[in-house]
């Protein structure tokens, strides 16, 4: 039977992952779902924001870091909300100190109604972060030439979206992620927008290494489930890519020879 789990592994910054699902742990109606929903979704990298759980766990979200089994979970804090350079950088070393990582998600929002990155910024913060010693992780949209300018100021991965965060609408530029595997050496993950199961099996036919999925699994009216459906998701689109889809063609192909049918 082939299978992912042990032959396509994940490495990032030296770390294996066997897991090509990362999941987010905001917006879950209790710890006590979120929970479930990490179960079922077989991940291994979970991202925390730090500036909800307060880092030390004493913030109106103490509840998620006490629920985590912390041991099995590869804790990835994330400064979102951070809108400057100097705020991603504080927040990335407060997340350091108080949880004894040197792993960010690296988000530096541009626009705060549509939580587009600041790529200038983003690049800046990546290389500062870096420098001391933190493997960054940042999210980005899908301009090539940012991926790569964030590859060369030292980034572990590239983070593109598939669209604006938490909107549901999916990969809205399929190009563009695959323009960037075709041109990175580090892995690619796509980060929200992802509404569906179909949505991450597509994000990953276009060559991405993972997908980073909160909203859609928190918000579902089963998440636990709709966990299950993105981990299997996933490894579908993952599959698929191995496998090298058929060509398109613009006319009919039979997929059974002419020869010998009955006149």
């Amino acid at each position: 039977m082939i299978t992912l789990q042990s032959s396509d592994p994940l490495v990032i910054a030296g770390r294996t992952f066997t897991s090509r699902l990362f999941v987010g742990t905001g917006r879950f109606t209790s710890p006590a779902v979120m929970g479930e929903a990490l179960e079922a979704s077989g991940a291994e990298m979970v991202t925390v924001a730090i500036r909800l759980t307060g880092v030390d766990g004493s913030g109106p979200d103490a509840g998620i870091l006490a629920a985590l089994d912390t041991p099995r979970y590869h804790l990835l804090p994330n400064t979102a909300g951070a809108t400057s350079v100097r705020q991603a950088v504080f927040m990335a070393e407060l997340a350091r100190e108080a949880l004894g990582t040197n792993w960010v998600k690296l988000e530096v929002i541009g626009d705060e109604r549509t939580l587009w990155p600041d790529v200038a910024g983003t690049v800046e913060a990546t290389r500062i972060l870096v420098d001391e010693g933190f493997v960054v992780l940042p999210y980005t949209t899908t301009d090539l030439v940012t991926a790569l300018r964030l590859e060369d100021a030292g980034a572990a991965t590239v983070m593109p979206l598939g669209s604006m965060i938490g909107s549901g609408q999916g990969v809205v530029d399929w190009d563009g992620v695959r323009r960037i595997v075709e041109r990175v050496q580090v892995p690619v993950v796509v980060d929200a927008g992802i509404g569906s199961p179909s949505d991450a099996a597509q994000a990953m036919e276009a060559g991405a290494d993972a997908c980073l999925i909160n909203t859609a699994i928190s918000r579902a009216n089963d998440p636990p489930r709709m966990a299950a459906a993105m981990r299997h998701a996933v490894m579908a689109g993952r599959l698929g890519y191995l496998a090298g889809r058929m060509p398109r063609s613009d006319q009919a192909i039979p997929s059974s020879p002419p020869v010998g049918v009955v006149a």
